[in-house]
Formats: structure tokens, C-alpha cells, sequence
């Protein structure tokens, strides 16, 4: 099946602020975030990338614009940023005094955010599943459209391309704080009939065109046993 390349968000006023933005409208990018945006762009300039989807959070819809200026991108709710309930806005370095930090740094699985009256609350395992399935269902779509070899792009962040990362290791949901995806990153996973496939992870420059040239004779899925030749 397709490669998919999973760029993280550039550096919002959220980061900068140290806050913890879940579903927070109005939280752009900052010069930072637009400068590593623009590099993106740079990277993916020699691929044929054919299609792009994004969160629909403005932080991710601004990195698109720039990171792939010839497509028009389409946004899917199933990429957002995972529901953080009645820790939206907070702090980090107020979280971190939460018992609940704890739990999601060493259970993840048991990790569920509790809802507030303004913003709704999620567990780290229906994030997971959430944007696992999303993946999936959309890499299924572009092969369809597109072909095997396909690359396309989505858009979203942190802990939801982590999330994907911990998925492709075979680690799942219970690795999800092994996984580091920094603002601006490019991660790069095939998905296959069998299994998703990490290729590359928390990149910030370097040829992509190399990378995602996808080995035919292992389109299933399959590795070669002793790591190949050459």
C-alpha cells in the first residue's frame, strides 16, 4: 500500500506559551513555526506527493499552506489533536504536579483526560485508535486512487503521530512516550495489507525521495531476512 509522511504542526503561540492547546481555537504559528513550515517544503519539493490531508485546527491547516502550496488540502477530524477535556489551556508545567501526568507517562493506556463543560475529554487509547484508523483509511483511499507507490501527507500533531509511530514499532498504545515527534518534524510509515512499517522518524532535513522509494518486492509488508544486501 501507500507511504504516508506524518508532519507534525511547526512551533505555535501554544508552544511557545508552554500550553497545553488540545482543541483551542485561534492557536497559529509562530515565525518559528512558519520558517519550519517553508523547510518542509523544501524537503518535499523533489516527491510527487498526491495528496494532502490535515487537521482541521488552524496550527496544522497553516503548516499545510505551506508545506505543500500546490495542493489543495483536505481536512479530517479523525487527525485532530487528542480531546485533553478540562487540561485544555493548562499549563505544562502545572500538569506535570497532576497525578494524572504519572499515569501518562508510565500507562498511557490507562490515561483518560476528564471533559470539562467547554471541551470534551479522551482517553489515550481512543486517540490512538482514532488516528490508527484514520491512517489506515485513508492510505486505503489514495492507493485506490493513486497506486502502490503512492506518498501522500498528513497533517496533525503530537501525541496523534506518535501515536501512529508507537503503532508501526508494534509498540501500540503502551509505547506511546518511547516516541518523540518534535513541532516541524517529517515521520515517514508504510502502511502495508499486514502491518504499518516505520521508516523514518522526528526528521528535520535530509532527503526524503531516497527514503520513500518503496521496495516493491516487499509491498506486503515483508522484511528481509538478515536486513538485505547492498
Amino acid at each position: 500500500m501507500a507511504i504516508v509522511l506524518l508532519l507534525r504542526h511547526g512551533h505555535s503561540t501554544a508552544n511557545a506559551e508552554g500550553v497545553l492547546a488540545g482543541w483551542t481555537e485561534g492557536v497559529g504559528l509562530t515565525d518559528t513555526g512558519r520558517g519550519q513550515a517553508a523547510r518542509v517544503a523544501e524537503r518535499l519539493a523533489p516527491l510527487t506527493v498526491v495528496r494532502a490531508v490535515s487537521s482541521p485546527l488552524q496550527r496544522c491547516r497553516e503548516t499545510a499552506a505551506v508545506a505543500v502550496p500546490e495542493l489543495e488540502v483536505d481536512t479530517d477530524e479523525r487527525l485532530g489533536e487528542c480531546h485533553y477535556g478540562s487540561w485544555t489551556g493548562r499549563k505544562l508545567a502545572d500538569a506535570a504536579k497532576d497525578p494524572l501526568w504519572r499515569t501518562i507517562q508510565d500507562d498511557p493506556a490507562a490515561a483518560t483526560f476528564p471533559p470539562s463543560e467547554e471541551h470534551a475529554g479522551e482517553s489515550l487509547g481512543q486517540m490512538a485508535e482514532r488516528v490508527v484508523g484514520a491512517v489506515r483509511a485513508l492510505d486505503a483511499e489514495v492507493e485506490a486512487e493513486h497506486g502502490k507507490a503512492a506518498v501522500w501527507l498528513a497533517v496533525s500533531h503530537g501525541d496523534p503521530i506518535k501515536a501512529v509511530l508507537a503503532e508501526a514499532v508494534g509498540a501500540g498504545i503502551g509505547g506511546l512516550q518511547r516516541v518523540r515527534v518534535d513541532p516541524g518534524s517529517v515521520s515517514a510509515v508504510h502502511v502495508t495489507p499486514t502491518r504499518m512499517v516505520l521508516l523514518t522518524s522526528n526528521t528535520h532535513g535530509g532527503d526524503l525521495a531516497g527514503l520513500v522509494a518503496m521496495p516493491t518486492q516487499h509491498a506486503a509488508g515483508d522484511s528481509t531476512v538478515g536486513g538485505g544486501a547492498g
